[in-house]
């Protein structure tokens, strides 16, 4: 069984800024500093849990390059607190989770199909990983109302995050 964690593995996400004045907004790349992936050796299994509530803010990001001096720590925080408390509801929902279902090798990486658990709605979801250098790499489209999740909104909804939000994750691979 492999273990990943987030002191060897990456869980990445990206939400992207819409509405009448996302010219102030920013698209944003934030990091899970606690979650916990588990693959099984032979059959590929993959069984993972993300604790929400440590979803931190990295930095903004234009034209999907990072922008680190954008955002200031207070910035951050008020971001981090709509998140965990406004938008994902922690406290009732303190977990994602995802099962795999069906797990193929398909060229030098995998097709995955399983269950994805969010804001207490599970989803079926597909995706590639893929291999990057000495990392496996995959990336999910999430699709928050899927899951009812409403996406942030201020001002009215004159800004507002898009629907979808890109979840990257990146494990060793092993030898």
């Amino acid at each position: 069984m492999a273990r990943y964690d987030a002191y060897n593995s990456e869980c990445l996400l990206f939400s992207f800024k819409d509405g009448l004045l996302a010219r102030l907004a920013h698209d944003l790349k934030m990091r899970v500093e606690r979650f916990s992936i588990e693959v099984d050796d032979t059959t590929h299994e993959i069984k993972a849990t993300f604790d929400p509530s440590s979803i931190q803010v990295v930095c903004a990001q234009v034209d999907g390059r990072d922008e680190p001096s954008t955002l200031s720590q207070g910035d951050k925080k008020k971001i981090h607190d709509n998140v965990v408390k406004d938008v994902l509801h922690v406290r009732k929902h303190p977990e994602i989770r995802f099962d795999s279902i069906n797990v193929v090798p398909r060229g030098e990486g995998f097709a995955v199909e399983g269950t994805l658990q969010i804001h207490g709605k599970s989803r079926g979801v597909q995706t590639s990983v893929r291999a990057d250098g000495d990392r496996w790499v995959t990336e999910v489209r999430v699709h928050q109302p899927d899951f009812g999740v409403k996406p942030y909104t201020a001002a009215l909804g004159a800004l507002k995050v898009k629907p979808d939000v890109v979840v990257r994750v990146s494990v060793p691979r092993q030898s």
